[in-house]
């Protein structure tokens, strides 16, 4: 068998799947998208890298955003010759020594970045780690009836850390906050009345779920509410999956140390390029 990268196909899941396993908290977006993604364009945009014996050896996903999952710098390269094709994305993510391989083989034809997050540690919590209490704040579900305000405080976390502002594509943005919210992924907190946090729970797999969106309201920061929101998130979502992961930009230091105090642990490091 010829070696080399080849659409993603029902013969390759079982492979594929089984090279993302062990690394389950740097490929829980892969994981996502090949065990439960349907939609026929998202899977014609993944692709894997096949050796000789038609082992899996890398998993790519070339849509609005570049994610890989690479064995080794040969299998990078030949995502990085098969990536001319793919000059559309917003951003490339991943772990930091694949994404910084893979931006070496591609920045000549590539435009250039707008911003480059260089460390994001990736962490981690479980039912053994987490730490805290609700401290009056309740959690819960966003109701559709609150979409707005979930829309609202979802794009001023996007303007504030991606800088720039989803609502310059308002109908497709504010659509798939509503339909996250039918699907219940997306989660608040609520004090005397008030919502004081937001964070929606984006891709799973078997051994991790990834907490996306996470936001107070910088009005109401500083009282405690942000920790223990999160912690009661995650007191329930732990119902749901083994354990509970996300990234963060290195200089955050205000999300690390809530972070932290919630019980999160760094499992690993991430890097994104946005464009």
């Amino acid at each position: 068998m010829q070696p080399g990268v080849q659409r993603l196909v029902r013969a390759h899941e079982r492979a594929a799947l089984a090279f993302l396993a062990p690394a389950p908290f740097d490929n829980v977006f892969l994981t996502w998208l090949i065990a439960s993604e349907r939609s026929s364009s998202t899977r014609a945009a993944i692709y894997v890298y096949v050796d000789r014996d038609a082992n899996v050896l890398g998993v790519g996903f070339f849509g609005r955003q570049v994610v890989l999952a690479a064995q080794n710098d040969e299998v990078i390269a030949a995502f990085a010759d098969t990536a001319p094709v793919y000059r559309f994305e917003r951003m490339i993510v991943g772990k930091r020594p694949t994404v910084e391989h893979y931006w070496s083989l591609v920045r000549r034809w590539h435009a250039p970045p707008r911003l480059v997050r260089e460390s994001q540690p990736v962490l981690a919590v479980d039912r053994q780690s987490l730490r805290g209490n609700s401290n009056g704040v309740a959690v819960r579900r966003a109701r559709p009836d609150e979409w707005e305000s979930v829309a609202n405080n979802s794009a001023k976390m996007i303007e504030h850390e991606l800088q720039y502002d989803p609502r310059s594509f308002a109908s497709e943005f504010n659509a798939n906050v509503r339909m996250m919210i039918d699907r219940g992924l997306w989660w608040i907190g609520e004090r005397d009345g008030d919502l004081v946090f937001f964070c929606n729970a984006g891709p799973r797999s078997a051994q991790t779920l990834q907490l996306q969106g996470i936001w107070a309201p910088p009005a109401l920061r500083g009282r405690g509410l942000a920790t223990s929101a999160l912690y009661g998130v995650c007191d329930e979502l732990l119902n749901e999956s083994p354990s509970l992961s996300l990234y963060v930009n290195g200089f955050n230091a205000a999300a690390l140390a809530l972070y932290d105090r919630v019980g999160f642990r760094r499992v690993g490091e991430f890097a994104t390029l946005l464009f």
